[in-house]
């Protein structure tokens, strides 16, 4: 998988637009990977969403990821799971979704990274690396962890490392230089005028800073 550009849908930072809109014109800008979050809906909404983005994401042949639902991810036959500090364990994940899936952890240490790594995590979402307003419920030390603990995470762990929060075109650059193997953002997309554009410059940004 290429993670250069992984969109994390939230239809309440979408400006009052659809995720299927906000997928579609995502994937028109060359998005890597998808992430249905949407923790604002319903269990139901939820999978009538997912099921959409799913027909979406294999028509157009992007991996489509679930944040944190291991059910809502085995129902429409997701490429994988996103999970967090709450979440059911790694272990479970793989047991239930089986051997091919993908397994991503959120981390913003280094023990943390290489914990994750050898509990079975295929890549590492790590922040948030700037300030950011989309995620409420993080402590300060989780909080614009910086570039410097990319670059860390990156050099103790063998598996991608995406680095998340706060990450816009114009500063997503020192995240990849740093070690980084893609950027997932949720506004820089969702929320921009033509969401399409916005991904081609993270894009193009990302494959700047790769060279």
């Amino acid at each position: 998988m290429d993670y250069g550009v992984y969109l994390v849908t939230q239809a309440s930072h979408s400006a009052e637009r659809s995720t299927p809109e906000i997928v579609a014109a995502a994937i028109d800008g060359g998005v890597d990977v998808v992430q249905l979050r949407e923790k604002d809906l319903a269990a139901r909404e939820r999978l009538a969403v997912g099921r959409r983005v799913r027909e979406q994401t294999r028509a157009a042949g992007v991996p489509l990821i679930v944040n944190d639902r291991i059910d809502l991810a085995r129902a429409i036959d997701a490429d994988g799971v996103h999970l967090g500090d709450d979440d059911l364990p790694l272990s479970v994940a793989r047991e239930m979704l089986g051997e091919d899936a993908v397994l991503g952890r959120s981390v913003s240490f280094v023990e943390d990274a290489v914990a994750a790594e050898a509990a079975g995590a295929d890549y590492l979402g790590v922040g948030a690396v700037y300030a950011t307003g989309s995620k409420g419920d993080i402590d300060d030390d989780e909080h614009a962890i910086g570039p410097e603990r990319i670059a860390a995470i990156a050099d103790a762990v063998s598996i991608p490392v995406v680095g998340i929060g706060g990450i816009t075109p114009d500063n997503a650059a020192p995240v990849v230089v740093a070690g980084a193997d893609g950027v997932a953002v949720i506004t820089a997309i969702t929320a921009a005028d033509d969401p399409a554009a916005a991904t081609r410059r993270l894009a193009e940004t990302v494959d700047d800073a790769r060279e």
